[in-house]
Order: structure tokens, then sequence, then C-alpha cells
């Protein structure tokens, strides 16, 4: 118990003491709190507990979301203001870390089995299923092709992930990383299969990303960290991070999921089960 409330504070301290300057500083983004209002909408059903993902269903009414690792093979549907409209059970699925969500356009979620804090997991997945078929699980399994070692060196433990997205026909995973200041991206297909992830951009950020989503048309993405979101332009489809955008600063607590909800707004979550709506003015 003890060591769980240092862990919280320990985060909760690092969010207070977050800022924008590094990015601004080393990666060209521009401060953005001036451009978004951040509102709380909602407050999430006591069933999740420790709300880890989410993903936006089309029109964006409706988030699907679950709980970290070692709870039941869940996904949950909520309103914006966190009312619980349905639950969805896995077949033949395990939550050993279940990081982050993501929805591709005919329905299909793709759940991120993939936390591996001590960069010792050999066995990084990610399901696909459709909310309407929980019974029908298909698996992706995969490993990064920088790593060798389980677990490397201290100074290079850059192998945890907690974020990605769907986006035209492939899955897009960005490090936790622990050892430095390069975020790196993977890129998988978003196919059942066996894959080696690749490297397909870095960016400079003072930042342990914990969730990923890009925007419905596809000319936005944001990556949320511990007390602020970094936001990018995509303007060439062969590099998604060539293009800094904003900084935009947020409250005190520890974030851990995000989802657009239009192409300028999202929603975000913490593991105190809260909704607040990123709302561009």
């Amino acid at each position: 118990m003890l060591t769980t409330k240092l862990i919280t504070l320990l985060i909760s301290l690092k969010a207070i003491l977050c800022s924008c300057h590094y990015e601004k500083r080393n990666s060209n983004f521009e401060g953005g709190n001036r451009d978004y209002k951040v509102t709380k909408v909602g407050e999430l059903p006591k069933r999740v507990g420790e709300s880890s993902g989410l993903a936006a269903d089309s029109g964006g009414a409706v988030l699907w979301t679950h709980n970290d690792g070692g709870s039941p093979p869940e996904l949950f549907a909520v309103s914006r203001k966190g009312e619980l409209r349905q639950t969805v059970r896995l077949q033949n699925a395990v939550n050993s870390d279940w990081e982050d969500l993501a929805r591709d356009p005919q329905g299909n979620l793709y759940v991120g089995d993939f936390g591996n804090n001590g960069n010792r997991r050999p066995d990084l997945a990610i399901y696909r299923v459709h909310p309407a078929r929980p019974q029908q699980v298909d698996k992706i399994t995969f490993r990064y092709e920088d790593q060798t070692e389980f677990p490397p060196p201290p100074e290079e433990r850059n192998f945890d992930c907690e974020a990605f997205f769907w986006h035209a026909d492939s899955l897009y995973l960005f490090s936790k990383n622990r050892g430095n200041n390069q975020v790196k991206m993977y890129v998988l297909p978003a196919q059942p299969g066996d894959y080696t992830a690749r490297v397909r951009g870095t960016v400079k950020l003072k930042a342990m990303i914990t969730a990923a989503d890009i925007n419905p048309s596809g000319t936005q993405l944001a990556l949320l960290s511990y007390g602020k979101v970094l936001v990018f332009q995509v303007k060439d489809p062969n590099n998604l991070l060539a293009e800094p955008y904003q900084c935009v600063k947020l409250a005190r607590s520890q974030a851990e999921a995000l989802a657009y909800v239009n192409d300028t707004d999202f929603v975000i979550t913490n593991e105190a089960g809260k909704m607040y709506l990123v709302r561009r003015k």
C-alpha cells in the first residue's frame, strides 16, 4: 500500500513540475493553452477503476475504454459524460498489461497488450475485435526491431509502450522512453499475424507518452503525457512527426487516455476516473 501511494505521489509531482519548455526549445512546439479550453465533462463508472485506453466511436458520442493490466479482459462503452452503455468481454484474451485502444473505420477495436515497464516482455500483442462479435478475437504479435536484450541496460530501456492509433491500414506505436528524451514511432500492419515493429520516426520530448490518437481526417495527431498534450500537424503521410505544432499544459493529475471526438477536440481520462474535454476555441 505504501509503495502504491508513493508511486502515485511521484507521478503527481511529475505532472506538477511538467512544462512545455523543453519541447518549445528542442522540437519547435508553440504554446497552445491560449487556443484550447479544458472542461471536466463527466466521471467514469466505478467498474472502470483505472481507465488506461480510449477510442471514440464514429461521431465521437460514444467512447470505448478498459482497465489497466491484471483486470478482466473487458471493454466498456461510455457516453461523453461517463455513463456506462455497454460491456463487452473478449473471448480467448488476457489482460496482461492493456495500455491503449485504437479503432478503424470498420468499427474494429484494437487493444494494446504491450505494457512493458521492465522492458522484459517477449510476448507483446494487440487484440483486434468488433464489439458486435466479441467471440471472434484476432491477435497481432510483434517485437521491436531495435531491441536485442530483455531487459537492456537501464539507460537503454526505451521499449515500453502505452500509446498507439490506427491510420491508413497500419498501427502506429509510440515508445515511453525512460533512458533518453527521444520518443520513437513504430509501425505495424493492422492485420493478424506476427511482425517486427519498424521505427518510422522520432521526436525529442521530455515526456513519457501515455496515449496517442489521430483525428478523423488524418490531419492532426496528439500525444498525451503527464501534464501535457503534444499536438502535431500531419502534412507528410510518410513522416507523421515532421510538424510539431502545439504543447498544451494540463491540470495536475495523471492522464492516461486520449481520443479525438472530431477534427479539433479530444477527450482525456485520468486514473481518478475523471473525463475532460479539450476543446479548440
